[in-house]
């Protein structure tokens, strides 16, 4: 057997002719334009924020700090808010607004077969708690202001108003 590393491009363009060949990477978030938003742990609130984003973030195993740094940077100049037109043309760090980010590995889930789901793709912890705390960081330096975050690997309870509904799915795998 010859095990050997290929880009990311050439695994996507792969997919596309129906090829699979390989073990997909990518961080997937699922961001939400919220009003407000909180998450708790156990009944006590951990987390809360005012308008701002709602953040999934989920890992997968062949993740890296370079997805983390485009995830970041793409989720705080993201223009889904309105401006004063009505139009999407402001971000998160424009309106001051604040950010709630969630681990989530359920993101991974594959139900190829039957229907249970399987998350053989989501990322171990002793790689993913490094990559979302790399993210929350990164995210914080990008908005120049603290997240709010929940716990990884705690069951919480998720709370939020979806402002639109706005709600976008963010594959690292899918750059463009």
């Amino acid at each position: 057997m010859h095990l050997f590393t290929i880009s990311k491009d050439v695994v996507n363009e792969l997919h596309l002719l129906g090829v699979s060949c390989c073990i997909f990477g990518g961080m997937r978030a699922v961001i939400q334009r919220v009003q407000s938003g909180s998450v708790a742990i156990a009944g006590n609130t951990v987390g809360t924020i005012q308008k701002g984003l709602v953040i999934l973030l989920g890992v997968e195993d062949a993740d890296g700090i370079d997805d983390v740094n485009w995830l970041a940077a793409k989720v705080a100049a993201l223009r889904i808010f309105s401006d004063n037109d009505g139009k999407m043309n402001l971000s998160v760090r424009d309106l001051d607004g604040e950010a709630l980010v969630i681990s989530q590995f359920t993101l991974h889930a594959s139900i190829k077969k039957g229907t249970r789901p399987s998350f053989v793709r989501a990322a171990p912890p002793e790689h993913a708690i490094p990559l979302y705390e790399a993210f929350l960081e990164t995210l914080e330096r990008e908005m120049d202001k603290p997240v709010e975050r929940g716990q990884f690997g705690a069951d919480m309870q998720v709370s939020l108003i979806n402002d639109g509904p706005v709600t976008i799915w963010i594959d690292t795998q899918n750059k463009s």
